[in-house]
C-alpha cells in the first residue's frame, strides 16, 4: 500500500510540473502577445483618450524699455511685450456618448470604443475693456480618427479652423460684459478608458455641467476621478452626470471600459489550479477503490492524470479560435470521455460511469469553471475541499485502517 501511494504521488508531481510548464507557457504567449498586439489595436482603432478642457485667455501690449550696447554706446530702446492672462471658462455644458465595443486578438479581448463629444462653452467678458479671447481646443490624441469635427461661434460655423499640433485655434472679441458661446463637436474611437481633464494641478471651475450616456450598465470610476454626482439606468445602459456651480479641484473625469473575459489569463490561471482539482480527485479515486476493494495500479492513475492535463492543454490552444464557453465545453467533454471510456474497461460500467464520471465532473468541470466568476474562486474552492473532506471522513470513519496498510 505504502508503495503504491507513493508511486501515485510520483505521478501526480510529474503532472503537476507538466501544468507548471503549461501556465507558465500561457503567461508567456499572453505577456508577448499583449505588448506586440496592444500597439496595434491602438493604431487601428485608437488609443485612451483624454479630452482637456479648453484654455482661455486674453494678451495685453506693455512697452518695456531695455539697454542696448552698440560699438561701446549703451543707447535705450522701446519694445512692446505682450503679456497673457488665462481666464476661467464661465459655464461648461459637456455631452458625451460611449459605446462600448470589445476587440480579440490572440489571447485577448481589449475594450474599444466609440465616442462623440458635444461641448458648449460660454465666455465671458468681466473686465472694463474691450478685448479679443483666444479659445484654444486641445484634440485628446494627435494620431486619432476624428470625424464631423466641428467648431461654432455663436450659431455660426467657422469654416476654417486654424489648427496647430492638435490644438485648434479660435478668436472671440467681447465688449465689456459681453458672453459668447463656442461649441465644439466631434466623433472618435479610443480604447480602454475615456478622461475629461478639467485642468492642471488644482483648478477652479464654474457652472460646470458632463453628461455622459453609455451602452453598458458595468460603471467602473478609474483611480483619482470623481464619480458622478448622479445616474440613472437606461434600457441601453447608464446615464451619469456631474454638475458643480463652482469647483476646486484637481482631480479628473474619467471612465474605464468594461473588461471582458480574456482567455488567456484565464486559461492560465485554470492551469496553475490544476494541481489541486486532481490532488482531490487521486484523493476521492483512492478512498472508493480501497472501500469498494478495486485494485488500480499506478498506471491507471497516471493515463487517468494525462486525461486530466489534456482538458487544460486542448483548452489552451482552442481559445484561439473558439469562444471560450464553447472550448470549455469541448474540452470537458473530451476529458471526460477519455477517463471514463477508459476506466469502463478497466473497472465496469457502474464504478466508471457513477464514482470516477461524477468525481471528474466536480473535481474538473466545475472547479474550472469557478474561474468565470472572478473574486469567488478560492471561496467555491475552499468550500469544495472542505465537502470533499466530510465524505471522506465520514466514508472511512469504520475503515480498519491498520488493516487496509497491512494489506
Amino acid at each position: 500500500m505504502t508503495k503504491r501511494i507513493a508511486a501515485i504521488v510520483f505521478i501526480y508531481l510529474c503532472i503537476t510540473f507538466a501544468w507548471v510548464i503549461l501556465g507558465t507557457t500561457l503567461s508567456i504567449r499572453t505577456s508577448t502577445q499583449d505588448s506586440n498586439l496592444k500597439g496595434m489595436v491602438g493604431q487601428i482603432w485608437g488609443k485612451p483618450q483624454q479630452q482637456r478642457a479648453p484654455s482661455v485667455s486674453y494678451s495685453t501690449p506693455k512697452e518695456v524699455w531695455s539697454e542696448v550696447t552698440n560699438d561701446g554706446k549703451t543707447t535705450r530702446e522701446k519694445r512692446t511685450e505682450w503679456k497673457t492672462t488665462p481666464v476661467s471658462l464661465d459655464a461648461s455644458n459637456i455631452l458625451v456618448d460611449l459605446n462600448l465595443e470589445h476587440r480579440q486578438k490572440g489571447l485577448l479581448w481589449y475594450s474599444t470604443y466609440k465616442v462623440g463629444f458635444d461641448g458648449t462653452y460660454r465666455l465671458l467678458n468681466d473686465t472694463q475693456e474691450s478685448k479679443t479671447y483666444d479659445f484654444n481646443f486641445s484634440l485628446p490624441v494627435q494620431d486619432a480618427v476624428y470625424d464631423g469635427f466641428k467648431i461654432y461661434k455663436g450659431d455660426q460655423e467657422i469654416k476654417n479652423v486654424e489648427i496647430t499640433s492638435g490644438n485648434a485655434h479660435v478668436r472671440v472679441p467681447l465688449t465689456p460684459g459681453q458672453t459668447e458661446i463656442v461649441r465644439v463637436v466631434y466623433h472618435s474611437q479610443g480604447m480602454d478608458n475615456w478622461w475629461y481633464n478639467l485642468g492642471g494641478e488644482v483648478s477652479q471651475i464654474r457652472n460646470f455641467s458632463l453628461k455622459m450616456k453609455t451602452d453598458f450598465e458595468d460603471i467602473d470610476f478609474p483611480e483619482n476621478s470623481m464619480a458622478a454626482t448622479s445616474q440613472i439606468k437606461t434600457p441601453q445602459g447608464r446615464e451619469l452626470a456631474w454638475k458643480y456651480s463652482n469647483l476646486l479641484s484637481g482631480v479628473q473625469i474619467g471612465m474605464t471600459m468594461p473588461k471582458k473575459l480574456n482567455p488567456g489569463p484565464w486559461a492560465s490561471k485554470i492551469s496553475f489550479a490544476a494541481p489541486v482539482s486532481l490532488f482531490l480527485f487521486f484523493f476521492l479515486l483512492l478512498i472508493f477503490s480501497t472501500l469498494k476493494e478495486i485494485k488500480l495500479h499506478p498506471m491507471h492513475y497516471f493515463f487517468i492524470g494525462a486525461a486530466f492535463f489534456s482538458f487544460h492543454l486542448l483548452l489552451a490552444y482552442l481559445v484561439d479560435h473558439l469562444s471560450i464557453h464553447l472550448a470549455f465545453l469541448i474540452c470537458s467533454a473530451v476529458s471526460i470521455f477519455l477517463v471514463v471510456s477508459y476506466m469502463r474497461l478497466v473497472t465496469g460500467n457502474r464504478f466508471a460511469f457513477l464514482e470516477v464520471g461524477v468525481s471528474q465532473f466536480v473535481y474538473l468541470v466545475l472547479f474550472s469553471y469557478t474561474f468565470f466568476f472572478e473574486g469567488f474562486t478560492g471561496l467555491v474552492i475552499t468550500v469544495m475541499c472542505i465537502i470533499t473532506l466530510f465524505i471522506v471522513m465520514q466514508m472511512t470513519a469504520k475503515l480498519d485502517w491498520p488493516q487496509v496498510f497491512k494489506k
